[in-house]
């Protein structure tokens, strides 16, 4: 028997982003499992006073060079991003082009929490197979767009408790 791991969709104590400006940036690739990730993350977020811009890549590679140049050109501007979240799937293949991917867009995810004065949240996806896939989108894992979501407004939170 799996263990579900709830921790994340226990709310409470959860602060509230009422205006709140948090941008996902999403693949075009995988995008069944993508938009699951979306709609949960979306919800979560609406649920808690957040304004959400959606922004669409090809694939999880160029993900961090998105969030990057939209942070360049929005810094100054009203409305500016608070968090950003990265949503992508990548599905293991008979190739090493999966090791590739997954260790690119996690170094580039990395290096834009150490670079941006805001927070980059890590939702992508790197699984063997669709079931696995399944599991982190509404099944026995707990859903990863919905978790994200907490993620980006529990930092939000952090980081203005620094000022």
């Amino acid at each position: 028997m799996a263990i579900v791991n709830t921790n994340f969709f226990d709310t409470t104590g959860t602060p509230f982003a009422e205006g709140a400006c948090i941008v996902i940036v999403r693949t075009e690739w995988n995008a069944a499992i993508i938009d699951l990730l979306e709609a949960g993350c979306v919800e979560t977020l609406k649920a808690h006073g957040a304004m959400v811009k959606v922004i669409t890549v090809p694939g999880a590679v160029e993900i961090p060079f998105a969030v990057r140049k939209y942070w360049l050109s929005h810094r100054y501007k009203p409305g500016k991003p608070d968090a950003f979240i990265t949503l992508g799937c990548v599905l293991r293949g008979d190739t090493p082009h999966f090791d590739y991917v997954c260790q690119s867009v996690t170094q580039g995810v990395t290096a834009l929490n150490l670079e941006l004065p805001v927070p980059t949240v890590f939702g992508i996806l790197t699984v063997d197979n669709q079931q696995q896939a399944d599991e982190r989108t509404g099944g026995i894992h707990g859903h990863k767009g919905s978790e994200a979501a907490i993620t980006a407004l529990k930092m939000i939170h952090l980081v203005k408790s620094f000022t």
